[in-house]
């Protein structure tokens, strides 16, 4: 199955937390630069942090998570890590502080081939396969009919420390390969023919010409008198000689 031939609408979020004793809330904003993204394509994910808080935000983690939904007989979700940024450029983000940046991130098979729970889209992790590509559900009342559910999310998390936790943010996204080219259309019907008329009309003129060589050469019909009276005249001079 290939991605679908339409960009989808740009994933964004904003998420809030509240704190004791603190009069306002650490404001997360996350987006990513586009809904679908080619295996291998590296992803672009928005952060904008503004911490109106009385906590410190000490680091940033942004990652790339595989779901994988097994739903035969009984229901069981798999979670993988394929790709992950830690940063602490920035920090600690002090109360009344601002951060805005882009962290890029390239989920590859290559990257993880020592993961267990991984879906791909070969059946052995040595073949020449990828990540597995993400299922489109079209109708959500058919998930057990799929067998396996593929999903992708960008998980973005401020670390506040043990005594303040964290905030999470998750923007799912569809990692897909792209739909091949079509052919070249074929010549149209018209061309096609005009060139066998071309054709037939060329063969037809050196049949003509064939004929006339064979047989006539261009004679016409008071040659063929003056051969017959010729002939006639060489026959009656051979009699009388005899």
């Amino acid at each position: 199955m290939y991605a679908p031939s339409r960009q989808g609408e740009q994933p964004s979020v904003e998420v809030s937390k509240d704190f004791m004793m603190s009069p306002n809330k650490l404001h997360l904003e996350a987006s990513l630069d586009k809904e679908l993204y080619s295996h291998g394509e590296t992803i672009a994910v928005n952060v904008h942090i503004a911490n109106n808080s009385n906590r410190n935000v000490k680091k940033i983690k942004v990652s790339v998570r595989q779901f994988a939904d097994i739903c035969l007989f009984s229901t069981a979700q798999y979670k993988c890590t394929v790709a992950e940024i830690e940063s602490e450029e920035g920090c600690p983000i002090g109360p009344g502080f601002t951060l805005s940046k882009v962290y890029y991130l390239r989920p590859l098979l290559a990257n993880n081939t020592n993961k267990r729970g991984l879906a791909l889209d070969g059946q052995l992790k040595h073949e020449d396969t990828n990540l597995a590509s993400s299922t489109i559900i079209s109708d959500a009342t058919q998930k057990e009919n799929l067998g396996i559910i593929v999903q992708y999310k960008v998980k973005v998390k401020l670390c506040l420390g043990p005594l303040g936790g964290d905030l999470v943010a998750e923007l799912p996204f569809i990692l897909m390969h792209p739909k091949p080219a079509d052919d070249p259309p074929p010549l149209p019907a018209r061309n096609a023919g005009a060139i066998t008329n071309a054709e037939n009309n060329e063969n037809q003129g050196i049949d003509t010409d064939l004929i006339r060589l064979d047989t006539d050469a261009g004679l016409d019909d008071g040659d063929d008198d003056l051969i017959f009276e010729d002939f006639a005249r060489l026959r009656l001079r051979g009699e009388t000689d005899a």
